[in-house]
């Protein structure tokens, strides 16, 4: 599914904007048809989203908190450190399974079944590994009377991103898991072409390889955005 290309530009009602493009990209991650190239597509949308986040938060009429709304930021600053750390083992995580394919892709190229199918349990076992990441991020933060809107987006913004990562662990799954139409039941079908296997293959490490480059490039931001809310909350 394809993520509509919005400007997420300031000047314009951009805290407004902002939560118009986390509903798109909400909406994204939860249909039914979401690929991993929208996936992909949507790391980097959240990483411009944080950008603009970022923006608004250092404009001098953003500034003024009251000691309700800055106890809901430092409840956002603790769990943006859960974010980051999630965020950069998936990174990681995604480095790995780039790594996996690859091995993979010259275990076809040589016939080795032995070989394939170890490399396909060393993908399912990182996966399922990873799921377990996710229990760790359930924390909440609780909204009382006295909102803040910034709160919010932070909160709106960081719950999506795990949505997002979850969501995409769930696709990758798919590729091995569902029977018949897996890489790894093809992988064994004598009647089908190597080169077959070997392009869908390579169409997946290039997918993990967006996936690797879109959780990192969201991790930097993450990182931008936490420093200036840490400079804004200390003044």
């Amino acid at each position: 599914m394809a993520f509509h290309q919005r400007s997420i530009s300031l000047p314009s009602r951009p805290q407004s904007k902002v939560e118009e493009d986390l509903c798109i990209l909400d909406a994204c991650i939860s249909s039914p048809s979401t690929t991993l190239d929208a996936m992909c597509e949507g790391l980097r949308r959240l990483a411009d989203i944080y950008s603009s986040i970022e923006e608004i938060m250092c404009l001098p009429s953003n500034q003024a908190f009251s000691s309700q709304q800055r106890k809901l930021l430092d409840g956002e600053m603790e769990c943006s450190l859960e974010l980051l750390d999630l965020c950069n083992v998936m990174h990681e995580d995604f480095t790995e399974l780039k790594a996996i394919i690859q091995d993979l892709q010259v275990a076809l190229r040589k016939g080795h079944d032995a070989a394939v199918q170890s490399k396909t349990q060393s993908y399912s076992r990182l996966l399922k590994k990873a799921k377990k990441h996710f229990k760790k991020t359930a924390k909440k933060v609780a909204y009382e009377k006295e909102d803040c809107r910034m709160a919010r987006l932070l909160r709106e913004a960081r719950e999506i991103a795990t949505s997002m990562l979850e969501s995409t662990l769930h696709l990758l799954s798919k590729q091995i898991e569902m029977p018949k139409q897996s890489l790894v039941s093809k992988a064994f079908n004598k009647k089908k072409a190597v080169v077959c296997e070997e392009e869908q293959l390579q169409v997946l490490e290039c997918s993990i390889g967006d996936l690797e480059s879109g959780a990192g490039h969201l991790f930097r931001k993450l990182v931008q955005s936490r420093v200036s809310l840490l400079n804004i909350l200390s003044s």
